[in-house]
């Protein structure tokens, strides 16, 4: 044990000693955080709807209020006036409105003697997001249209009572999970990959060999220093992460204990496939060029970002086999519904066995160069 530990003092040692290395795998997750977490997820504010009345009618002027209280209010769009269609149409292609609602002709006398009523929104459906925003904000107007100023005494139609379990979550504390997760993968990847095979260019574990060091305690080593630099890479997002983006679960005792766990068993998890990834690597360019690929591969399909069911089919199957799925699903669990040991069991699970099956096989691949 003295030995292993050794190597472990050398390894925290050198990895402190870098100062940009440390950054590098602390500031690039809170960059993400903050730059994801304000760009997506928010709502559209003040888009620009081109509004053309060729009606005229009492009908008609009933619209333009309600475009008047949207933008005095929650301000989803703008609402700015044209006198022809065919211009607001243009001006809809080239990018200068973000859509156009056409009132057409008789409009209003349509609507008095209920002969199906119509108005028409024209939109970039290039900008998805954009296009069902105005689309679903419109069809909340045009539903609001349609009903009766007098409501009957008897009402038969089903309404739908939404309850939510948990307060509003906004994007960045979606986000934080995510980011916790690639915290510690980017500190496996930096301090536990490019070192690693860095080193083993040196020459450095020949030199460990060749003293009373067995084999077994240099890769016990290697990857509990790995494990330690990860631990303390997930400890500092997430207090950090949580100030940023106003989760308060993190500093509850229960949660911060389950937290630590989490942290211990993902950081094991992640140290030893990335072991598994270079053990019998030799070029030190390989992590460094192979950082995108697999960033892309575990990061993007575990749910950080998007949720899991929306994948096709072989996209879920490969975000079941990734660990990076189990660790998300486990901080959200913790950080975002302040759930129990109950709601993550099965992730810790996954992840202890990930961890135990990585290592014995990264064991006897490990072999001597010279």
């Amino acid at each position: 044990m003295n030995r292993m530990w050794a190597i472990v003092e050398r390894e925290l040692r050198k990895f402190l000693r870098s100062p940009a290395l440390m950054l590098v795998s602390l500031v690039f997750p809170l960059i993400q955080l903050i730059v994801l977490g304000n760009a997506f997820g928010g709502k559209i504010r003040d888009a620009r709807l081109g509004v053309v009345d060729q009606d005229g009618g009492a009908q008609a002027l009933k619209i333009k209020e309600a475009f008047n209280s949207v933008a005095a209010n929650v301000r989803t769009f703008v609402p700015v006036y044209y006198d022809d269609d065919k211009r607001a149409t243009a001006d809809v292609k080239n990018g200068k409105i973000d859509g156009a609602l056409i009132i057409p002709p008789q409009y209003s006398r349509r609507v008095y003697e209920k002969e199906q009523p119509r108005i028409a929104l024209v939109v970039d459906n290039s900008d998805n997001f954009m296009s069902s925003t105005l689309e679903q904000k419109l069809a909340e107007l045009t539903e609001a249209l349609n009903t009766p100023d007098v409501q009957p005494r008897v009402v038969q139609n089903v309404a739908l009572q939404v309850v939510e379990l948990y307060p509003y979550i906004e994007y960045m504390k979606y986000l934080l999970p995510g980011s916790i997760t690639l915290a510690m993968f980017v500190s496996v990847m930096i301090g536990g990959g490019m070192l690693y095979i860095d080193d083993k260019a040196r020459g450095v574990h020949e030199g460990y060999l060749v003293t009373p060091i067995t084999k077994l305690e240099l890769i016990l080593g290697l990857n509990t220093a790995g494990a330690i630099k990860a631990i303390a890479s997930g400890v500092v997002i997430t207090v950090v992460g949580s100030l940023i983006s106003g989760v308060t679960a993190t500093f509850h005792v229960q949660q911060a204990i389950l937290l630590g766990l989490t942290i211990l068993v993902t950081s094991l998890a992640f140290n030893t496939m990335m072991f598994l990834f270079m053990v019998r690597v030799e070029d030190p360019l390989v992590p460094r060029a192979t950082f995108g690929v697999l960033n892309t591969l575990l990061f993007f399909p575990s749910g950080a970002i998007y949720p899991i069911n929306a994948f096709p089919k072989w996209l879920q199957a490969v975000a079941i086999a990734d660990p990076f799925s189990y660790a998300v699903h486990a901080f959200k669990a913790l950080l975002l519904k302040e759930a129990g040991i109950t709601a993550i069991w099965h992730d810790l699970l996954f992840l202890t066995v990930i961890a135990a099956i990585m290592i014995s096989i990264a064991t006897p691949l490990f072999k001597r160069t010279l």
